[in-house]
């Protein structure tokens, strides 16, 4: 419900945006989405849907957990049921859209629409980034600090914490977003993508694209490079503190709380670099939409996968909760 109350609210702020500008004729776009057989589109349609409802009910049921299980009343879990909600809100935003471009070979969205979009996976992402620092500071913490992890990750701090991340997600990126829609766009209007990106954006526009250029190379150090770093201090002083444990079982027992964590920074940061800083004259246009689909379809599915497979914590809530229900 607030979901829907605040993407109508950001519609409306893009259309009154927008008519006040009055400087695009473009009213729409067509996504072209995959030009393939009829078949292989129903196929990919079979296999959309079910990730979707598998990400949906595997964020879900994270998020669940952590707020009914007393064992996860943890800052990591916390932090890992706010990576939940973002999971959520990008498949969300992305992935139904897609139904309608595979089932009908292409389809339209409003210049509204596509702003909306785009304004929310922006958002959705950069919370991401913002997020695994702070959860990689959480397990230097932990594993550093063990003596003042209680007094440091307080439940205050780590809401203020995540807050933050929010907070900063959504103003940034609406600033962003609406300098992107201020651009003149008065056509061609076709995407070869199957959602609204900032690439294929920028290659429709008509005006000079220097201030988002200029935008997104100062967004990258707040969004990505500070984070990065962040991660790769953290994760430094972890390991060289791991390796001054004497005993082989304490050294993988430590590993163990951070190896879930890195995987999950290890695939969003490989998708992400994949399709935004490898150079595009090696990669066609199939491979840029496959990129693009490991980090807004597949990575909020492998998520909850990989916390709860690899999580005892969490398989114990699982097994606690279905012998509570069966009992």
């Amino acid at each position: 419900m607030s979901h829907s109350v605040l993407g109508l609210t950001i519609r409306v702020i893009f259309f009154f945006y927008v008519q006040e500008k009055n400087n695009t004729a473009v009213t729409e776009f067509l996504f072209l989405g995959f030009q393939v057989s009829q078949g292989l589109r129903n196929l990919l349609f079979s296999l959309f849907l079910v990730v979707y409802c598998g990400t949906i009910c595997g964020n879900l049921l994270i998020i669940i957990l952590v707020s009914t299980s007393k064992n996860l009343h943890t800052p990591m879990y916390f932090f890992i049921s706010q990576l939940s909600i973002s999971d959520m809100v990008l498949s969300t935003d992305i992935v139904p859209n897609m139904f309608h471009i595979l089932l009908n070979n292409g389809g339209t969205i409003s210049f509204i629409g596509c702003m909306t979009q785009f304004y929310f996976f922006c958002v959705s992402e950069a919370f991401e980034c913002l997020l695994l620092a702070v959860m990689s500071f959480d397990r230097y913490v932990a594993i550093c600090n063990p003596l003042r992890y209680t007094s440091i990750m307080t439940s205050e701090h780590c809401a203020k914490l995540t807050i933050s991340c929010w907070v900063f997600g959504f103003s940034i990126m609406l600033i962003y977003t609406i300098t992107t829609a201020s651009l003149n766009y008065c056509g061609p209007n076709v995407i070869d993508h199957v959602f609204c990106d900032l690439v294929p954006l920028l290659e429709l526009a008509c005006s000079n694209t220097f201030i988002i250029d200029l935008e997104v190379y100062l967004l990258s150090f707040p969004i990505v490079f500070i984070p990065t770093t962040i991660i790769v201090m953290s994760y430094t002083y972890i390991v060289l503190a791991v390796l001054r444990i004497p005993s082989s079982t304490g050294r993988q027992k430590a590993f163990s709380t951070c190896s879930a964590h890195l995987i999950v920074v290890s695939i969003f940061y490989w998708t992400i670099f994949s399709v935004y800083v490898v150079p595009s004259k090696g990669k066609t246009i199939t491979m840029s939409k496959i990129l693009s689909l490991l980090y807004t379809v597949f990575t909020p599915l492998v998520n909850p996968i990989i916390y709860s497979l690899r999580n005892k914590d969490i398989l114990q809530a699982i097994k606690g909760k279905r012998h509570k229900h069966v009992s």
